[in-house]
């Protein structure tokens, strides 16, 4: 064994295993978290130099995981949802579903580091589409049960929003005022009026005024490139350093866990390895898994042993089942008039209109619409040059000069809902460097999804109609590129031990010591809202449970 046994072992410092680990130390216990990866600073991040538009998120080593797909042929009488550029053509040609990217990172912070800081609360009705709809499950618990949490880590992170976005139950007014919207949703709002589509600003963990030692946005809009000021609400920064200053809290990066090991009725151990290739083997009383959504059920199943043949955790062969993705479209165009859409927020207005789980008509299962123009990489002038207009030589430096700021994409997010064709198992052949299984994703599609996508894309194009933009440059969905950003469901919490893999405070049924805190927990994705916020509010609310449990002394 090596160095003394916490109370608490963490797997994996993103948002789960940070704000478990700050309110741990807020209630006096204390805590190891392990990463895979490294820390960041504000250095490694540049938006500033000559081709940023050419560098995202940095890589640093060890910080890019990996995992495989199985993706679902296209069906042809859906063909008008599939995604094209005017200048690039298909972006999926062929009749398979294209894999795009794994945006997971490994490192302190995880994939908050490259977030756009959003900070949603769920709809209360999204908890319980079962008992209200008819479909998926209800969470074990209602949204009365997670909203002083939710208030617990908005108070933590700052988050600035609207007292006129009345979307969800509030105690009090947001932490923070809301941003000012960017004049191009400025614009927008005012062109869309009739619409009713009821915009607000969108809540973010970014300070609209200095918060809590970090300086309000310059609003650069290059969120997902990593924070160089220091002000966006990134986890290591905002969760993780607090609770290490605590002297609750002890962190050691570059360790890659390899298995949970365990005896009798109680995980003992968790074996990692270094930077070095040195296996290192540590002890803890209790273990939270808060790995990520394709992580955390690789890492149950790669813990396979006499007594969990199938998968630690999955004596009921719930692992890596439910598995929720990111449903999506992006619809991009070129505005008459100059509208500056290189600055601001990359998100900073949202319309819930839609976003209940009975607002789209015929459906069960709601989206949200916002701006997307940085976060489909448009807010630069060389994107701007090869994506949105078609001229050459001269004739393209006197079009860039005359349209660059009018560039203009709206996002939307809506539902996944679980079903058997989507699910995270182990690839049969793919290894990674220690020689374990990597992930593969097997992403079908819900049977309501292409109606779903459909309808974010029918809507979009009124929106952007009503804005004045009518020639669409650039159509990019879900239904044909898949791209693992919000991703859930794979360690579903539930009451039914048959049919879960954790309970109610993320404790696993079988193994008392074992806990799960990350987004594989949720029962159901809501219906487009961030899901980062909620996962906080989870890990918040089993701290508790952890505490409480240590004080009794029955794990």
């Amino acid at each position: 064994m090596n160095g003394p046994v916490p109370d608490v072992l963490i797997i994996g410092a993103g948002a789960g295993g940070c704000a478990m680990a700050w309110r741990l130390a807020e209630l006096g216990v204390d805590a190891l978290v392990l990463d895979a990866g490294p820390p960041f600073a504000t250095t490694d991040f540049h938006a500033d130099v000559a081709d940023w538009e050419d560098h995202l998120f940095p890589e640093r080593p060890g910080s890019q995981g990996r995992c495989t797909a199985q993706l679902d042929r296209l069906d042809p009488s859906w063909d008008g949802l599939r995604s094209w550029s005017r200048n690039y053509g298909p972006q999926a040609p062929g009749d398979q579903r294209r894999f795009a990217a794994y945006q997971h990172v490994r490192g302190l912070g995880g994939s908050t580091l490259h977030f756009t800081a959003e900070s949603h609360r769920l709809h209360p009705a999204a908890m319980a589409l079962r008992s209200r709809f008819g479909v998926a499950v209800d969470w074990p618990f209602d949204y009365a049960a997670l909203a002083p949490h939710y208030e617990a880590a908005e108070r933590q992170l700052g988050t600035a929003g609207s007292p006129a976005d009345r979307s969800r139950p509030r105690g009090g007014d947001f932490p923070l005022p809301p941003h000012r919207p960017s004049y191009a949703s400025q614009r927008l709002m005012a062109a869309t009026e009739p619409l009713a589509l009821g915009w607000v600003p969108n809540p973010v963990a970014i300070p609209s005024q200095a918060y809590g030692g970090r300086p309000p946005c310059i609003y650069c809009g290059q969120c997902h490139r990593g924070c160089q000021v220091g002000d966006k609400g990134s986890f290591d920064r905002v969760f993780l350093a607090p609770a290490v200053a605590s002297g609750r809290c002890s962190v050691r990066h570059g360790l890659r866990v390899l298995r949970i090991e365990a005896e009798g009725e109680r995980v003992r151990r968790v074996v990692c390895r270094d930077a070095r290739n040195v296996d290192v083997v540590l002890e803890a009383r209790v273990v939270v898994l808060a790995a990520g959504a394709i992580e955390s059920p690789r890492l149950l199943l790669n813990s396979a042993a006499a007594h969990s043949p199938e998968g630690l955790c999955n004596e009921s062969g719930q692992v890596g089942r439910h598995f929720m993705e990111t449903v999506s479209t992006v619809l991009s165009g070129l505005h008459p008039e100059p509208l500056g859409s290189m600055r601001g927020l990359p998100a900073d207005i949202i319309s819930w209109r839609y976003n209940a789980p009975d607002a789209i008509p015929g459906l069960v299962g709601g989206c949200r619409f916002t701006p997307a123009t940085a976060t489909a990489e448009l807010a630069g002038p060389v994107n701007h040059a090869r994506r949105m207009l078609e001229s050459w030589g001269d004739a393209l430096i006197a079009d860039l000069r005359r349209t660059y700021g009018s560039a203009f994409a709206l996002g939307a997010i809506g539902e996944s809902l679980p079903h058997d064709k989507a699910f995270v198992a182990l690839d049969a052949t793919e290894r990674d460097a220690d020689g374990l299984p990597l992930a593969r994703i097997h992403a079908g599609h819900e049977a309501s999804t292409p109606a779903r996508l459909k309808f974010m894309l029918d809507k979009s194009r009124e929106i952007l109609a009503a804005f004045g933009i009518t020639d669409i440059r650039e159509q990019i969905t879900s239904y044909d590129l898949f791209n693992a950003t919000h991703v859930f469901g794979t360690c579903r919490m539930g009451a039914d031990p048959a049919r879960s893999v954790v309970d109610a405070g993320g404790r696993s049924h079988r193994w008392p010591n074992l806990f799960v805190a990350d987004a594989s927990v949720f029962p159901t994705s809501g219906g487009g809202e961030a899901p980062t916020l909620t996962i906080a509010a989870i890990a918040h609310r089993s701290a508790g449970i952890v505490r409480d449990a240590l004080a009794r002394r029955d794990i």
